[in-house]
């Protein structure tokens, strides 16, 4: 220290020297975080110890920005261990500020205007109720925009808990619920009932909130409780769920399906019954259906019927080598699978589901006029 300076004048300067070292690690992780929210990435890991050798996806981040840049690698190796601006609070609050002028932004744009509503509600992985909310509105600039303005925990998915939830939000972020002017929801009877739904509630306070159920999650329903009423088309995808069990339960067996389906294709295209060229011959791998996943139906006859002669062989290898469960079940599969009611089934629910899913995409574009479905289309999907 220099003995002719004055206290305060070197105070100062170390002060200065602090803060200046301060925003460098600070801005190091507000890269970190902006690059990790932007790639929709995991910031934790497993192990964050000084010994382990990956640290989660945030440190690791900082670790090399560091190496890359002498300022920040002394910043950061100079560091006290309180003031390091790493932990997982500090994540957790640049994140929130993030969300935070994400948030503004969308608000101001709406600036006061009408817009729909879009919910739906699921689980997460910690087996917690979540209520995503969607925005659709009118830009400033005149397209139509769909944001996502809050993810609400709810103790239960009962009508009022949702309202109440959602009260809360637009209390919180600026908005009210008579700025809605429609209302997109499944068709759950807590969400479209016609006395003490959500729809309902809502229709109280604002009877411009007019509701849409999803016409393309409507064409799927449809189709799956008529099919289902037909006690032989319910028996076919129940035999087409008992093939996944069978077939699709085991990683060997997929494999499987997919070498003897790549033999094929070579033979074909050997002896010319087949053309090539930019997208076609691709690997095909059978695909599970869904009730409330679009379209899933259409799909998983279509790869049925691409890889036949591959899961025929696989089942038949089954027949055979499998354990006494699975033998049985493929026998009684190839049994069916031979027969002309199966090859009917197939044949004419695949013209249906075809048909259907034409429908289905249609009113899933954005010029449809049914933009509705499009929120609706990623809950369910997801």
């Amino acid at each position: 220290m220099n003995q002719d300076q004055s206290i305060q004048v070197a105070l100062d300067r170390q002060t200065d020297f602090t803060k200046k070292q301060n925003r460098i690690r600070l801005n190091t992780s507000i890269d970190s975080v902006r690059y990790l929210l932007r790639q929709g990435l995991a910031f934790r890991g497993h192990d964050e110890s000084k010994e382990s050798k990956n640290k989660g996806n945030f440190r690791e981040l900082v670790s090399t920005l560091a190496d890359q840049n002498e300022a920040v690698h002394n910043s950061i190796r100079n560091a006290p261990e309180n003031c390091q601006w790493i932990c997982g609070d500090i994540q957790k609050e640049i994140t929130s500020y993030f969300a935070k002028i994400t948030l503004k932004s969308i608000i101001e744009e709406i600036g006061g205007d009408v817009f729909s509503l879009l919910i739906d509600e699921a689980s997460d992985a910690s087996d917690k109720e979540q209520m995503a909310v969607v925005l659709r509105y009118l830009s400033k600039r005149g397209f139509i925009i769909e944001r996502l303005v809050g993810v609400v925990h709810v103790k239960e998915t009962s009508a009022i808990c949702l309202k109440e939830s959602l009260q809360k939000l637009f209390t919180d972020i600026g908005l009210s619920i008579q700025q809605v002017r429609g209302q997109c929801y499944d068709g759950a009877s807590n969400m479209r009932g016609e006395f003490n739904g959500l729809k309902s509630k809502i229709l109280q306070e604002n009877r411009s909130a007019y509701y849409v159920h999803c016409f393309a999650h409507q064409l799927q329903l449809v189709i799956v409780a008529v099919a289902k009423k037909n006690e032989d088309i319910s028996d076919f995808f129940y035999m087409i769920s008992v093939l996944f069990s069978v077939v699709g339960g085991s990683c060997k067996r997929k494999d499987m399906i997919k070498e003897k389906h790549r033999d094929d294709i070579r033979k074909a295209i050997g002896s010319g019954r087949i053309s090539t060229g930019t997208g076609l011959n691709q690997d095909q791998t059978l695909q599970r259906a869904g009730d409330t996943c679009w379209g899933s139906h259409y799909r998983t006859l279509s790869s049925i019927v691409k890889l036949f002669p591959a899961i025929v062989s696989v089942l038949k290898y089954v027949q055979k080598e499998g354990k006494s469960d699975k033998k049985s079940q493929a026998r009684g599969l190839v049994a069916y699978f031979e027969t002309f009611e199966f090859v009917f089934y197939l044949h004419m629910m695949l013209h249906i589901l075809g048909s259907a899913n034409t429908l289905s995409q249609s009113l899933q574009k954005k010029g449809s006029g049914y933009p509705e479905c499009h929120f609706m289309c990623a809950i369910n999907k997801n």
